[in-house]
């Protein structure tokens, strides 16, 4: 990956290996599937799944009946918010599938990618069983390790994407 760089029109652009980009895309497109069940599933009650929990929290968590009325109204607004965000990422990183993808955002895509990749990172914290920074989660097979690699492989992203825009 070249990092997130500003550039003179305004907006950022940086350059991702077709690897990493087929990562980002198979990431955010678990993210859209997962925004898109959420909205239907948390309507009309609290999530059972702790990754939709973890995306759509309780308003109101000592007040079950405000947070389930806060929900009702809000849930399938904001879960089509997320996906729309991480459909953003996928459509940005279209390119070939061999050498470099060239992505270059605007400011509202930049915003978009932001809230996409914490909303990715925070589904896989939720399934590494990672609280806190500073958890090192449960990392107990490849599977888990790869995840937390990408974990924190997105959090660089994220954090030359934030520096790009300052």
């Amino acid at each position: 990956m070249r990092p997130f760089r500003a550039d003179r029109h305004g907006g950022v652009r940086a350059r991702f290996e077709a690897g990493e980009a087929e990562v980002l895309r198979r990431f955010a497109a678990a993210a859209a599937e997962r925004a898109e069940r959420a909205g239907s599933e948390t309507r009309d009650g609290a999530p059972a799944d702790p990754t939709l929990t973890r995306l759509l929290p309780d308003a109101y968590p000592d007040d079950p009946e405000a947070s389930a009325e806060f929900r009702r109204f809000t849930a399938e607004r904001l879960a089509e918010s997320k996906a729309q965000n991480a459909r953003t990422v996928i459509d940005s990183l279209s390119g070939p599938a061999e050498g470099t993808v060239e992505v270059r955002l605007d400011s509202a895509q930049a915003q978009a990618w932001l809230r996409a990749l914490t909303d990715i990172r925070l589904a896989l914290a939720a399934d590494l069983g990672i609280e806190h920074d500073g958890d090192e989660g449960d990392i107990h097979d490849l599977e888990s390790a790869t995840r937390r690699a990408v974990y924190d492989w997105l959090a660089a992203v994220q954090e030359f994407l934030i520096l790009a825009l300052r």
